[in-house]
């Protein structure tokens, strides 16, 4: 009889931190490279793994590279070649960060707050800081987040011929939707 409480206090307990991370396979990150030269460098990925603790805001995301779909197969290839992103030799993107106005942000309550999101991105083999804003907004049990924020691919090392062409944006934006 002890032993069947004291498990089922450990799996109750268990179960209630656990429930503080919020996880989805499916979060969306597209980016817009365009110029007045080329209006396709753009492209989308819908499958990124996303996740977020409500409890001490905590937010990760991960990209895999080759997952970008662009309109035009000619742009996804280049984008994933060395002259790019290099994607065999970098496979993924990845953010860690954290929401450093985590008591803005009511999880308990519908509604859509702002929230200050601090963290590195690495992409290219090259890690940088990012600070951005983002949408959250709860409704029931569920939580959309969306960010923007722009990037200078100079500082993560992609320097390719399309870029110093014009074809290709020096600071695309950046755009981040989850729904955990």
């Amino acid at each position: 009889m002890k032993k069947t409480i004291l498990s089922a206090a450990l799996v109750l307990s268990t179960g209630l931190i656990f429930a503080q991370k919020k996880t989805t396979t499916s979060a969306i990150i597209s980016f817009d490279a365009t110029t007045s030269l080329d209006k396709l460098p753009k492209a989308e990925n819908k499958t990124v793994i996303a996740s977020l603790d409500t409890r001490t805001g905590k937010v990760a995301f991960e990209a895999t590279v080759k997952n970008f779909a662009f309109s035009n197969p000619r742009i996804q290839e280049h984008f994933n070649n060395a002259g790019w992103m290099d994607s065999d030799q970098f496979p993924t993107a990845v953010f860690k960060g954290e929401i450093t106005n985590l008591t803005a942000v009511n999880f308990a309550k519908d509604g859509t707050y702002s929230a200050v999101v601090k963290g590195e991105l690495t992409m290219h083999g090259v890690t940088k800081p990012v600070v951005t804003t983002a949408a959250v907004t709860i409704s029931g049990k569920t939580i959309n987040a969306v960010a923007d924020f722009n990037v200078k691919v100079a500082d993560y090392g992609i320097e390719g011929p399309a870029i110093g062409a014009g074809k290709v944006s020096k600071d695309p934006k950046i755009s981040v939707t989850a729904e955990f």
